[in-house]
C-alpha cells in the first residue's frame, strides 16, 4: 500500500528522489551540485536552475552554480547583498520559501531590461547556506508538484557544498581582456607541452582543440557579462601521437573592478576517466546554450539534432511541430526519403513531410501522457515507427506552456542499450527543447506577419514604360526579427515622364515598414499631382515633420523625361545613383543634396540634371548594398560601379541579380534599375493659354483648327473642335485663374487636355431635363471621345479626352 504522504507527493516526486539516490558517491562537492541542478530542469517545469551562497564576508549571496538557460535572460544577477530586498536574500534571511512572477519583480532593473515575457520565480532557502532559486516561463509554471520536487532538491543541495574553482595541479588564470594566461606545470602536462614550448598566450592551447569542439571552448574563454559565474566544459585536444584527449574544464569568470579586467580561472582535469558516460553535464549545457540563441523553428530543430544524434550514436533523428492532429516536421536527419517508413514517404509534400498522428498509436499515446517513451529492439510497435528505429527508439514529447509543442523521435539500427544517464539527457532535452521550440514559433508568426507587412507596401509590379525597361529587387535582413523600412517605387506620369524613387526608413522594425509605407504613399500623391521633383520632395518632408514621430527617412528622386532623355533629380540624406553611359562607363552622381526627411522642416532640396542617351542604365540602390560593417559607403559606391561597367545591359534582371549576390544580409537591400532606350515614336505636342475674354472659346477653336491642319489630321476636326469647345467653357465658367489648352498627337489618338487652378473633378449628370440649360458638355465630351479623365495638377486639375484618329 502506498503511504499518503507518498501518495500527496505524486509519481514525478518519487523519481526525482531516485534519480536523486543514483548519483555517484564519487562526485566531488561542485559536480554533485550541477548534477542536483540538472536534475531540476529534468523533474520540474524550470527553465535555468541556480543556487546562491553567502561569501566569505557574510554580507552578499555569490553564484555557487547554475544550469540551463542562460539566467541572465531572466536578469538574476551573480551577486544579491545579504541585506537586500531581492527575494534571494529575503528567502535566506526569514527560512521562508517565496514563489513570484515577473510582475513582482518590475522594480528590478535588470529584469526589465533583461526579460519582456511572463516568467515564475521560486526560490528555497537552504538552511543558512543560501538558497535554491528555480525559473521556469508562464505565471503559473510550478504547480504543486513542482513544488514538493523543488523542496526535494533543496534537501539534495543542502549537503552539496560548493568550493570556488581552484585548487592543486592544472590550473589557470585567464585575463579576458589580453588573453594572457598563467598556468602551472600540470596543465601543461596534460596538453603535452613543456614550460619552453608556452608563449603564455591562450590562443596556443586553443590551437590543440578538436575543430568541432572549438565553438563551444570559444564560448568560455571570449565569453562576455552573459557568462559571468561558473562554467563546466568537456572538450577534446589533439596529442603529438594524432589521438585524441577528452579534458574537462571547471572556472569561473569574475568580474573585473577599477583599472582591472575580468578574469576566468579553474582547472583543467583529464576527462577520460572522470565522465559520465553520454548523458554528460557538458552537453546539457551545450544544448541549452545553443537553444538559447537559437530564433527560428528551424534554427531549434537543428540545434537538437547536433546536440543529440552524434553523441547518442543515432542513425535517424526527426523534430516536428505538433499543429491540430498532425505533426509538421521541421527536420529530418538524414534528410534522404528512401531512409524513412512508407508512411513517411507517402506524405512526403516537399522537402518536410506531414505526418497525421493516428497512423502511430504509440506517439499519440506518449504526446497525451507527456512521458519520454523508449522501446528496445524487437518492441511492438506499428510499422511507422518500428522502421524508425529497428535497434530502437526513442521518442521525447516536447513540453511547453503546460500543452504539447512538438515531438522528437530518436532511432537506431543496431540494438542499442539505454543507460540510466542517457535516459536523464533525452528527458533534459526534451524540455529544453519544447520551451524554446514554443519561443521559437512565435518569432516565426512574428516574423512572417511583419514580412508579409513590408511585402504588401511595396510595389506587386512594375509598371510597362515607353522607351525604358525597369527591374526592382529587395532583399530583407536575415538578422533575426527585423524588418527594415526600404522602399522603392516606379511612378508614371503625364507627357512620357516616369519618376523613380528609392528610400529607407531609420530602424528595422514594424513601425520602420509602416512609416515607409506612409511616405512612399506620399510621394507617389504629391508626384502625381504634378509637382517638381524638389516640391514632391520638401512636401514629403514637411509631412514627416507633422507626425511627429521619432524616426526619419532618406531618399532619392529622379523625374525622366522618357521623350527628350533628360532628368532632374533630387537626394535628401541619400546615396548618389550610379548611371552607366551607353560605352560603359560609370559616374556616381554626387550632386549636392538636403537633408534626411524629418530632420529639418525648412530644408532646402537642391535639383541636379542628368542626361541619358539611349542604352543608359540608372541604377539606385540603399545603403545596405554597398555599406556594411567591413565596408565604407564610397568605397561600395565605387565597388558597384564597377560591376555595373562590366554587366550586359541587355538583360536587366540578370544584372539585378548578380549586384545582389555580394549584399550585406545585416541589412535590408532595395536596387532599382531602369535601362533608357529612347521612344522609338515621339508624341508631338502644343500648348495655347487662353485667355479670360469674350471671344476665348474661339480663339481656342480657331488655335486647334491651325494645329490639325499642320498635322494633317483634320478629318476628325469636328470632334476635336467640339471637345475644346467644351472644356475650354466649362474651365472658364466654373473656375478662376489661368487655363491652359495642350493638344498631343499619339500614334493613333490625340489627346485635348484644359488644366485650370480649381481641384474639384468635374462629374458627369445622370439625367438632364428639356429645360435645362446647363450639364451636357461632359456627356458630349464622353460621347465624342474614346477615354476621357481628370487628374490633380499643381493645386488644380487637367480635363482630358482622347480621340481616335482615322
Amino acid at each position: 500500500m502506498v503511504s499518503e504522504g507518498a501518495a500527496e507527493r505524486g509519481t514525478r516526486t518519487l523519481r526525482a528522489d531516485l534519480a536523486l539516490k543514483t548519483l555517484g558517491g564519487d562526485l566531488d562537492p561542485h559536480e554533485r551540485l550541477h548534477a542536483i541542478l540538472e536534475q531540476v530542469l529534468v523533474f520540474t517545469s524550470a527553465t535555468v536552475a541556480a543556487v546562491y551562497i553567502p561569501n566569505g564576508e557574510g554580507d552578499a549571496l555569490s553564484l555557487a552554480g547554475s544550469a540551463g538557460v542562460p539566467r541572465t535572460l531572466y536578469g538574476l544577477r551573480d551577486s544579491y547583498p545579504a541585506s537586500g530586498a531581492a527575494p534571494a536574500a529575503e528567502a535566506c534571511r526569514t527560512g521562508r520559501a517565496r514563489w513570484l512572477v515577473s510582475a513582482d519583480l518590475q522594480q528590478d532593473a535588470d529584469v526589465r531590461r533583461a526579460h519582456a515575457e511572463d516568467f515564475s520565480l521560486g526560490v528555497l532557502p537552504l538552511r543558512e547556506r543560501g538558497c535554491l532559486v528555480a525559473v521556469g516561463d508562464g505565471t503559473d509554471a510550478f504547480d504543486a508538484e513542482d513544488r514538493h520536487c523543488l523542496d526535494l532538491f533543496a534537501e539534495a543541495v543542502t549537503s552539496a557544498a560548493p568550493a570556488p574553482p581552484a585548487g592543486p595541479g592544472a590550473s589557470f588564470d585567464l585575463a579576458m581582456d589580453t588573453g594572457r594566461v598563467e598556468v602551472d606545470d600540470g596543465l601543461l602536462e596534460l596538453f603535452g607541452m613543456g614550460p619552453d614550448d608556452f608563449d603564455g598566450r591562450v590562443e596556443t592551447l586553443i590551437a590543440l582543440t578538436v575543430p568541432e569542439d572549438l565553438p563551444a571552448l570559444m564560448s568560455v574563454v571570449e565569453a562576455d557579462h552573459m557568462s559571468i559565474g561558473d562554467r563546466e566544459l568537456e572538450f577534446r585536444i589533439l596529442q603529438p601521437s594524432g589521438e585524441q584527449k577528452w579534458l574537462r574544464l571547471r572556472g569561473r569568470i569574475l568580474p573585473g573592478g577599477e583599472n582591472r579586467p575580468a578574469r576566468l580561472v579553474g582547472t583543467v582535469a583529464d576527462a577520460s576517466t572522470l565522465r559520465t558516460g553520454r548523458g554528460d553535464v557538458a552537453r546539457i549545457q551545450r544544448l541549452a546554450a545553443a537553444l538559447a540563441t537559437a530564433g527560428t523553428v528551424r534554427d531549434v530543430s537543428q540545434a537538437v539534432v547536433t546536440a543529440l544524434r552524434k553523441p547518442l550514436q543515432a542513425d535517424r533523428i526527426a523534430l516536428a511541430e505538433l499543429e491540430g492532429d498532425r505533426l509538421v516536421v521541421t527536420v529530418l536527419d538524414p534528410p534522404q526519403p528512401e531512409v524513412w517508413p512508407e508512411v513517411w514517404r507517402s506524405e512526403w509534400r516537399s522537402e518536410w513531410p506531414d505526418a497525421p498522428v493516428r497512423t502511430m498509436p504509440t506517439l499519440a499515446t506518449a504526446l497525451r501522457e507527456g512521458r519520454a517513451g523508449i522501446w528496445p529492439a524487437g518492441a511492438d510497435l506499428e510499422p511507422a515507427l518500428a522502421d524508425v528505429g529497428p535497434g530502437g527508439l526513442a521518442v521525447l514529447p516536447l513540453p511547453a506552456g503546460g500543452r504539447m509543442a512538438g515531438a522528437c523521435l530518436i532511432g537506431w539500427d543496431n540494438p542499442h542499450d539505454f543507460g540510466p544517464e542517457e535516459r536523464a539527457l533525452l528527458t533534459a532535452a526534451s524540455g529544453l527543447a519544447g520551451q524554446a521550440l514554443m519561443r521559437a514559433h512565435a518569432f516565426d508568426a512574428e516574423h512572417e506577419l511583419v514580412g508579409m507587412l513590408q511585402r504588401t507596401l511595396l510595389p506587386r509590379r512594375l509598371p510597362q514604360l515607353p522607351g525604358a525597361v525597369a527591374v526592382a529587387r529587395y532583399l530583407p535582413t536575415t538578422a533575426g526579427l527585423e524588418v527594415g523600412g526600404d522602399w522603392y517605387d516606379v511612378i508614371p506620369l503625364p507627357d512620357n515622364h516616369v519618376a523613380l524613387v528609392i528610400g529607407d526608413v531609420q530602424g528595422h522594425n514594424a513601425g520602420a515598414a509602416t512609416l515607409m509605407g506612409q511616405m512612399r504613399t506620399a510621394l507617389r500623391a504629391y508626384a502625381v499631382e504634378g509637382h517638381p521633383p524638389d516640391v514632391v520632395v520638401s512636401h514629403a518632408n514637411r509631412l514627416l515633420m507633422d507626425m511627429e514621430t521619432d524616426l526619419f527617412a532618406t531618399c532619392c528622386y529622379v523625374d525622366i523625361d522618357l521623350e527628350e532623355g533628360s532628368a532632374w533629380y533630387v537626394r535628401a540624406g541619400h546615396i548618389p545613383p550610379v548611371v552607366r553611359h551607353p560605352d560603359g562607363t560609370t559616374e556616381i552622381s554626387e550632386a549636392e543634396g538636403g537633408p534626411p526627411l524629418g530632420v529639418v522642416i525648412q530644408a532646402d532640396f537642391p535639383m541636379s540634371p542628368l542626361r541619358l542617351a539611349p542604352g543608359t542604365l540608372l541604377a539606385l540602390t540603399t545603403d545596405g548594398l554597398v555599406e556594411s560593417a567591413d565596408v565604407d559607403v564610397e568605397d561600395g559606391l565605387d565597388h558597384l560601379a564597377a560591376e555595373l561597367s562590366g554587366a550586359d545591359p541587355t538583360h536587366l534582371g540578370v544584372v539585378a541579380d548578380t549586384l545582389l549576390g555580394g549584399a550585406n544580409r545585416d541589412d535590408d537591400v532595395a536596387l532599382l534599375l531602369l535601362r533608357y532606350d529612347g521612344m522609338a515614336l515621339r508624341p508631338q505636342r502644343e500648348n495655347w493659354s487662353v485667355w479670360r475674354v469674350p471671344q476665348a472659346v474661339g480663339q481656342a477653336r480657331r488655335y486647334t483648327r491651325r494645329v490639325l491642319r499642320r498635322w494633317d489630321v483634320e478629318s476628325t476636326a469636328d470632334s476635336v473642335l467640339l471637345v475644346v469647345s467644351e472644356l475650354v467653357t466649362n474651365a472658364l465658367v466654373h473656375t478662376d485663374g489661368r487655363v491652359r489648352l495642350d493638344l498631343t498627337l499619339l500614334a493613333d489618338r490625340l489627346r485635348v487636355a484644359v488644366a485650370d487652378s480649381s481641384p474639384r473633378t468635374p462629374t458627369k449628370p445622370t439625367i438632364i431635363g428639356w429645360e435645362a440649360t446647363g450639364g451636357r458638355g461632359i456627356l458630349l465630351v464622353e460621347a465624342m471621345s474614346s477615354a476621357w479623365g481628370t487628374v490633380p495638377v499643381s493645386g488644380g486639375k487637367q480635363v482630358w479626352a482622347e480621340i481616335p484618329i482615322e
